[in-house]
């Protein structure tokens, strides 16, 4: 059944009965061999990449981000975010709460603290008043901040147990 009318004119109509087309069919072979089937923990798996989530320069936004993708803030946000991914602050904007996140990158001002990151970095035109806990910590010459600083802990804590296990703690 056609969707449209052709309208062109001298077109040959499709002949009514077309002869059918040959078939050909093969005994299927007979082996001693099973069949493979995948296994399903070999198969790749699918690759889940963490999508970012952007607050434009021209935004203000109060309230709370809790996810596992990234963040990046241009504008104003007022609360705490969260996150399983990596969360930026660009230069001239603003963030008022506390930042929890895998990595995370000051280049605007953050009232607040950041707890437990594996990396921080402090860019040039960054200021942050808060205290600040990671793994390890970039300052760039001419940011600010004000607050107390911990960063390195895990290997401090390692050094420890090692020095214990050997009898001179």
């Amino acid at each position: 059944m056609a969707l449209w009318k052709d309208s062109t004119p001298g077109t040959v109509p499709p002949p009514s009965n077309p002869s059918p087309a040959p078939t050909y069919t093969r005994e299927p072979e007979k082996t001693n061999v099973a069949p493979i089937t995948p296994n399903p923990a070999s198969r790749p798996s699918p690759r889940t990449e963490l999508k970012e989530s952007h607050i434009a320069s021209d935004l203000t936004i109060e309230g709370k981000i809790i996810g596992s993708g990234h963040v990046r803030i241009a504008g104003r946000f007022k609360g705490d975010v969260q996150v399983d991914g990596n969360v930026t602050l660009d230069a001239g904007a603003k963030l008022e709460g506390h930042v929890k996140a895998s990595a995370v990158i000051v280049g605007g001002e953050l009232l607040g603290n950041i707890g437990n990151a594996k990396r921080v970095e402090l860019l040039e035109t960054g200021v942050i008043n808060g205290d600040v806990k990671a793994g390890s910590l970039t300052v760039a010459a001419g940011s600010r901040m004000r607050g107390q600083v911990e960063f390195g802990y895990e290997t401090e804590g390692r050094a420890k147990s090692e020095a214990k296990s050997f009898g001179n703690a």
